[in-house]
This record gives C-alpha cells, structure tokens and sequence, in this order.
C-alpha cells in the first residue's frame, strides 16, 4: 500500500537543465552535511540551544531549496501546461502550497 502512493506521488517526471539540476543537489549536500552536524553535536552532548540554531539554519536551508524548486516549477511545468490547456495543474499547486504552508 505504502508503494502504490509513492507511484502515485511519484507519476510525473522532469528533465532539469544542468545549472538547475547542480543547483538543487548542491544545496542538498549542503543540508546533508548541516544535519550530519547537528547529530555530531547531539552525540557531543553539545548545549541545547547551540543546536537549536543549527536545526533553524537547516530549516531555512530546506526552505529556500523549497523556494527555488517551486519558483522552477511555476515558471516550467505550470506554465506549459496551462498553455497546454491542463488547468488540473492549477489545483495540483494549490494542493502543493497548502501542503508547504502547513
């Protein structure tokens, strides 16, 4: 069952333009090694609140990777589908905005 919704979330796919694509991994390593930190810091029984900043440095890192994606998003497979006559798309990105908004 936990696979038929993965499919289901999973059903489309896109092509990046390189830069976007080096782009978005880069910033996913830079999260990765953010959060490696802070479990060196849980496991160096480092002090609370200095581990706090790091965890709303990765939440901020995690956001603008969101922004960045979404932004791709609206301008690429939004648009062209709207062009395209597909306004299903229109709910699927408020569906996606509520669900980042939360």
């Amino acid at each position: 069952m936990q696979e038929e919704r993965a499919e289901e979330v999973c059903r489309k796919t896109k092509e990046r333009p390189e830069t976007e694509y080096k782009s978005l991994l880069n910033r996913l390593s830079r999260i990765e090694g953010q959060v490696r930190g802070i479990r060196g810091m849980v496991e160096k029984d480092a002090y609370c609140t200095d581990i706090l900043i790091q965890v709303a440095a990765v939440n901020a890192a995690l956001n603008a990777f969101n922004r960045e994606l979404l932004g791709s998003h609206i301008r690429t497979c939004v648009a062209r589908d709207i062009r395209e006559g597909r306004e299903e798309t229109l709910e699927e990105l408020v569906t996606t905005l509520q669900k980042l908004m939360k």
